[in-house]
This record gives C-alpha cells, structure tokens and sequence, in this order.
C-alpha cells in the first residue's frame, strides 16, 4: 500500500515501517531513552515522516525544528529543548555543527535529498543543489556525527519497547511565541495528537474512500504535521511530500498525482490562482480543501473553488491546540469570515477578558477552547502555562464572537504575533535583531496588512542621532540572525516612536496610521 510520493519516488507503509524501526534502534543505541528529546529540522522529505515516527518508536519525544533557522535561532531551541540527538539534512550541518558546542547536542544524524530520489534524479540533484546553495558538504561519519543511509542499510539493531501513557507522556514539543516574544516548547501528549487526528477524519467523513493529500504545508509546522502527515497515517492515505513551495511545481503534481484532500492557507491558493500558466493543468481532483494559519479572502474560496470543482473552507487553530479546533463545513452552511464551529469533541466560549465570565451571543471576547487536543502546558515555563490554561480550559488570545447558530469569528488579536504567509512571527524577536544593529536608537516591528502575505513585516526605527541607516545594510544584517520570512519588508525611519505616559511604544497606533493610509491610496486609485 503506498504511503507517499516524492518527487517521483513512492514508498508504502511497510518500507516506511522497517526504515523507522532502524532508525528508533539507533537513537536508542546512541543513548535515547524515554522523554529524551530528539530534533527533527527537515523539510518534507521520507526522511521527516520516518524520522518522526521512529523518535515516538524509540520513547523520545520529537522536537520539530524549522530548517530556515538560523545559528541564533537553532541554538535558542535547542538550549531551551534540551535535545540530545538532531536529524538533519547535509547543507544543514555546518549550521548545526556551528551551535553544538553550546547545546545538549551529543550527536547529529545526517541525511541527503538524493538518497530518496529515483534513478537518473539521484545522479543529478548533487548538482542542483551546489548551483543552488553553493556549496558541498563533505560528508563523513565520526564518533557524534552518523549518516542516514548507513543506519537504513545496516542489519536492524534491537528495538525496546517503553510503556507509554499516551494521556500524559508527551509525543511533541512543537516551538511557539507567545506575550513576551520568546519561543515557547508546547507540551503535546500522543493523546493530544492522536485526537485532532481522530477529529480530522470526521470532520472529512468517515465513510471517505482512501485520500491522497497533498503535502505543501511544512510537517516541521503542527498544521501540516496534523492536517497532512498524521491524517494520512492514520487513514492509510498516501500523502505527496512538496520539500518546498514552488507554484508550477504544485499544479504539475497536481495534475500527475491527483491529489483529493489539500490543506494549506490563503497565500498558497492566492500563488496558485494568480499563477500564468494555471488554465493549463487539471485540478479537478481536489474534493477538500482546508484553508488556516491566516484569514481566507472570500474570493479567494470562491475562485478556488471554481478552478477545482472542490470544497475550500476555512479553519483555526493554535499551536497549543494540536491544532485544529474550529472549521466550517465541507458540504452546506459554510459561512464567508468565520472560523466556522468547535470540531468534536470540542468545546468553544467566548469570555470577558476582565471577569472570565462567558458572554452572550454577540459579545465580542477572548475566544477560550477546551478538548482532548488542548496541550499539557508549556516546557518548563509554570508561570505562562497558568496564565493560559484555566480549569482545563485554553485561552487563545484571539478577540471574536460567536452568533446564535454557533458560528465563531476572530475579529481581532490579543497578541501582537504577525501572521505573514502563514507563519507565525513574533515582533520582540525581530526587534532584538534590530537593536544589536549600530545607530539604532529604538525599533518597533508590526505587522501590516497586505494583500498576498496578509500581513508583512514592517520596522519603524528611530536612528541615533547624526547617523544615516541604509535599507540595505538593515536587510542584510537581520538575514544572517533571522529565518528569511521573519526580516522586515519595509522600513520607515522616524524621528520619534507614540509612546504612552509611561514609555511604552504604540505599537497599534502605528499600524493603524498605515491601514489609513492604506485605505486612502486604494480610494484614490479607485
């Protein structure tokens, strides 16, 4: 039965499995034992599907790692996590080499694109790679480094088997911002996973024959690790790995492998829409489309929708929801701008942000969540974690209302986290970036709203004084310390930043100055 295609190359469960009970026996031999953490910073490769499954099998708990993180931001997680083993692609080593020395690291498994690449594509993507990144990485192993291919090919090596509570025994420390703009490990428990996973099958049917889900969003991301990676398994799909976002790339396998579920957020079906060349390809298998991470433009459903024949709703969630908890449906009562209702199993109230107190129809609030896929906290941060958990109940920080048919919209944000191409970004960090920078006197970081990312990332800097800052130099500096889509898209340079009696910048006044601004350039136009 097949479990994946990757650029060309398909694999079924059983290979998945073998390859995964050798990998869990490694960690275990090179010392993972249960409730040690393990990285995983790959792209959407077989290699991040059967390394993810064999940290579980090996009683680790997976630490999902963005391969765009830089030295500054890698090391952060890693200190914070405490892994002892990574999983890593080889034009990735030399940034993880870099950090070891000042992390809980003890040793590196390195694998390669080509090794799950067919015959010529294996021959030829060495090349493709040196043009692209410019560079080689030689690799060898050593007493801490091990290579992938070696451990897949040896004689399988014994497997322990731990007994696992999956109601308390964490399976996932998926790294998310939060109020004081550090990155936070949430706690999901294989039960929490397992339960939004359950909840995805229903939410499709259960009577659905088996799917073939396309895998554009990133598994190193809880949406695509739940909506993509998870839901496949768990419903023997076959899913279709994407290792990066390339709009005619997506559409051409579209045609090939004719996907039926597609999960993603609105920039990936605005690209697509918006692309040249996309009258020109077949999209008619797509029956379900589940759009999060950002709000779905009503236009965008609909022309989506048309080009496929399929259903394109919107959804929500958090990270510290494993994280689905609200949608609409699929077939009839899909309501353009909402959230849609709880999935099951899930409760969902709106709240005085003052008195706790549930609000009535209406009342806009802090929208709160409870269910089996809430998580068990935060890593070993006591104090958030109380701050956000009450009774059970998850606070999400999200302002909305809920109508009398039970029907939840997000109006607004209690966080200052900026939503751009859906990821997430957290402004304290950038702006920390900003102010390591010489002839910054002071910075702030919004998010503005634009049409394609939803939001952009947006610095307004006030410099010290006599001291010209150049665009230019401010980008090159923040791409060396920052993951690409976290580096601001505009600067402005003040000379001074709205603060309030008691010194702290305005950072709402901002964006809506230019959301005014905005709003008059677009009635002008018209």
């Amino acid at each position: 039965m097949k479990a994946l295609y990757f650029m060309g190359r398909e694999m079924t469960y059983e290979e998945i499995y073998e390859q995964a009970v050798k990998v869990a026996a490694s960690l275990q031999s090179l010392g993972v034992n249960k409730g040690d953490r393990v990285a995983v910073m790959l792209p959407n490769t077989p290699q991040a599907v059967i390394g993810y499954y064999a940290i579980l099998m090996a009683g680790g708990i997976v630490v999902q790692t963005n391969p765009l993180y830089q030295e500054r931001e890698l090391e952060y997680q890693l200190q914070d996590s405490g892994a002892k083993v990574i999983i890593c692609l080889d034009i990735l080593l030399p940034r993880v080499s870099s950090v070891k020395k000042n992390t809980s690291l003890e040793h590196i498994i390195v694998t390669q694109i080509k090794e799950y690449l067919p015959f010529p594509k294996n021959l030829i993507y060495p090349f493709i790679q040196k043009k692209q990144y410019n560079m080689v990485v030689k690799l060898e192993a050593s007493s801490d480094t091990h290579l992938w291919n070696r451990i897949i090919s040896d004689t399988p090596k014994e497997l322990k088997d731990w007994d696992i509570d999956p109601t308390n025994d964490l399976a996932l420390l998926q790294y998310t911002g939060g109020t004081t703009g550090y990155p936070k490990g949430v706690m999901l428990t294989h039960y929490n996973l397992v339960s939004n996973g359950l909840m995805s099958q229903a939410w499709l049917g259960n009577k659905r024959k088996r799917d073939i889900v396309m895998g554009v969003l990133p598994f190193f991301h809880v949406y695509g690790m739940t909506t993509v990676m998870n839901y496949a398994v768990m419903t023997s799909s076959k899913m279709i790995l994407m290792p990066k976002f390339d709009p005619e790339e997506v559409l051409k396998t579209i045609e090939k492998q004719k996907p039926t579920v597609f999960p993603g957020a609105p920039t990936i079906y605005i690209a697509l829409l918006n692309h040249p060349k996309l009258k020109q390809y077949d999209l008619s298998s797509i029956d379900a489309c589940l759009s999060g991470s950002a709000p779905l433009p009503s236009e965008v459903q609909e022309q989506f929708q048309k080009v496929t024949n399929g259903n394109l709703v919107e959804g929500y969630g958090l990270t510290e929801s494993s994280p689905v908890t609200h949608s609409n449906f699929l077939h009839g009562n899909s309501i353009n701008g909402s959230i849609g209702v709880p999935w099951p199993d899930t409760d969902a109230k709106i709240i005085d942000m003052e008195t706790m107190e549930e609000l009535p129809f209406g009342d806009v609030g802090e929208i709160a969540v409870k269910g089996p896929q809430v998580m068990k906290g935060y890593w070993n941060r006591e104090e958030e974690t109380e701050q956000v958990l009450r009774d059970g109940w998850l606070l999400t920080g999200d302002i909305g209302y809920m109508d009398e048919r039970g029907y939840f919209y997000v109006v607004d944000r209690k966080k200052d986290m900026i939503i751009a191409g859906g990821y997430n970004i957290y402004p304290r960090e950038v702006e920390e970036v900003l102010y390591e920078f010489p002839g910054v006197q002071e910075v702030v970081i919004a998010g503005i709203p634009d049409e394609y990312r939803g939001e952009t990332v947006k610095a307004y800097i006030v410099p010290r004084q006599g001291v010209e800052l150049e665009e230019k130099e401010l980008d090159q500096f923040c791409r060396k310390r920052l993951a690409a889509y976290k580096v601001p898209r505009i600067y402005e340079f003040r000379e001074e930043l709205p603060k309030t009696a008691v010194g702290k910048i305005l950072r709402r006044k901002l964006v809506e100055e230019d959301t005014k601004k905005q709003v008059i350039e677009t009635t002008k136009t018209v």
